[in-house]
């Protein structure tokens, strides 16, 4: 249990007619996760580890991680969705913790019938428990449709974003 969280996790979430169910990712999802970051993927370099030896290893050091939630959803049995909240304690905003999501997926097939906004709703229930003050992630300046999703949702654009790619792969090295 990540700290500040009192309680467990919620339960599964969803599956009402047919709908999304929403669950902790599972060690045995590793190859429907490695396909679902392969779409999100701008290009097939950046889908890595995809087929990566390292892939189970880490996936099963994300999973065993206490201040980590991988969700997967699932409809009729086929893992749709996915996305992967950290917890981060903190020392502002009277020790609240507060959290970030990456890696927010829906099948192409599957985007526009609620699978996002039920792996969401999950997150955000999750953050909620764990006492955080806010929940944020980042969505590249590409993505309109995702940025229209998460303004429905409740999201605010309210900063602008900054990454440093330590491996060289964008923007100039050093």
């Amino acid at each position: 249990m990540t700290p500040g969280i009192t309680g467990s996790a919620p339960q599964d979430r969803g599956a009402a007619a047919g709908g999304p169910l929403v669950r902790s990712a599972r060690v045995s999802d590793l190859e429907d996760l490695l396909a679902l970051y392969a779409e999100l993927a701008d290009s097939p370099s950046e889908a890595t580890p995809a087929n990566h030896p390292a892939a189970p290893g880490v996936l099963a050091a994300m999973l065993a991680d206490p201040a980590r939630r991988l969700v997967v959803a699932t409809v009729d049995g086929v893992l749709v969705g996915t996305a992967d909240m950290l917890i981060a304690q903190n020392l502002t905003h009277r020790a609240r913790p507060w959290a970030i999501v990456e890696n927010v997926v829906v099948s192409a097939g599957r985007r526009r019938t609620g699978v996002g906004e039920t792996v969401m709703e999950h997150l955000i229930g999750i953050a909620r428990e764990a006492g955080c003050y806010k929940i944020q992630l980042l969505s590249g300046d590409h993505r309109a449709e995702a940025h229209a999703f998460y303004r429905a949702i409740g999201f605010e654009s309210v900063a602008a974003g900054f990454k440093l790619y330590l491996d060289g792969s964008r923007g100039p090295r050093r």
